[in-house]
């Protein structure tokens, strides 16, 4: 435990450090992304990308995956009187537009640079380098999708095996809430799932709710469901054991409910365990 506490100060501290006031930054200090037409150029972030600004119509764009944004030269515009196409025509080396890219931590931007097509030595992708993102500053303490990554990695790699908060057994199932560590608003759940049986189990799903610990017959059950914000793993399927972090924002509920956790295994067989947990174990939280 003292590890892993150790690597997360050190790493909320550089987090801390980086959230510095950006720096002012002119077109001419900007780097070049060579374009030409009828070429995608792939712009690859190490952290979700929130929105892509094209500062003129020349280019255009689309976000085909979280972390990819995609520029391309805009197709000729068409003119209304005749229907026909009107010719952009840009020279070697024109500023054809300003690409900001902005991520969950920081702002990157590009100036486009037109070249020929002819030109080999077109870039088709780039990956946002760290000399390029200027950080950008939060009200309150916000991790990115890597740092979370960070810590979450860090609790499997350094955790020792200790008896569960919680554990369930069902069906030839076994559900355990191994943890419950928080680092500022965020609570992050440390869980391991154990399939005792010959066949390989299929998630559909595992979800997660609030739900009352009593449900009288008189009154209707409210259930309010809960939805992380990240996830270490992403499979959903595993053979014998499967181990996962999932991270929410903090969240608070009284005594009289529970936070119900549901694993659902895809239909036929439709295995399903439950586990119910105490506000009072979320109290308990470890802190990093």
């Amino acid at each position: 435990m003292k590890t892993i506490l150790y690597s997360l100060l050190v790493l909320t501290a550089n987090v801390l450090t980086a959230q510095t006031a950006t720096k002012e930054q002119t077109s001419s200090d900007l780097p070049e992304l060579p374009m030409t037409k009828g070429i995608n150029l792939h712009i690859i972030s190490p952290e979700p990308i929130q929105y892509v600004d094209l500062s003129t119509e020349k280019l255009t764009g689309d976000l085909p995956a979280s972390t990819i944004g995609r520029i391309k030269i805009a197709d000729d515009p068409v003119q209304e009187s005749d229907n026909t196409q009107s010719p952009a025509s840009f020279f070697i080396g024109e500023n054809i537009g300003i690409i900001t890219v902005v991520g969950q931590s920081f702002m990157a931007q590009y100036k486009a640079v037109y070249r020929n097509s002819k030109d080999r030595n077109t870039v088709t992708n780039i990956h946002i380098q760290p000399e390029d993102m200027q950080p950008i500053e939060f009200d309150k303490m916000t991790f990115s999708n890597p740092e979370l990554r960070k810590f979450a990695r860090n609790i499997i790699q350094n955790t020792s095996d200790k008896k569960p908060v919680r554990e369930q057994k069902n069906v030839k199932l076994n559900m355990q809430l191994n943890n419950v560590y928080v680092i500022s608003d965020y609570i992050f759940l440390d869980m391991t799932f154990k399939n005792n049986s010959n066949l390989s189990y299929e998630m559909e799903a595992l979800k997660f709710s609030i739900e009352d610990k009593k449900i009288h017959k008189a009154t209707n059950n409210q259930s309010i469901e809960m939805t992380p914000i990240f996830r270490l793993n992403h499979q959903k399927h595993f053979r014998k054991n499967f181990r996962n972090i999932y991270v929410f924002k903090k969240f608070t509920y009284p005594n009289s409910k529970v936070l119900m956790i549901r694993l659902i295994e895809e239909q036929l067989s439709g295995r399903t365990i439950e586990m119910k947990v105490n506000y009072s174990d979320i109290l308990k939280a470890d802190t990093f």
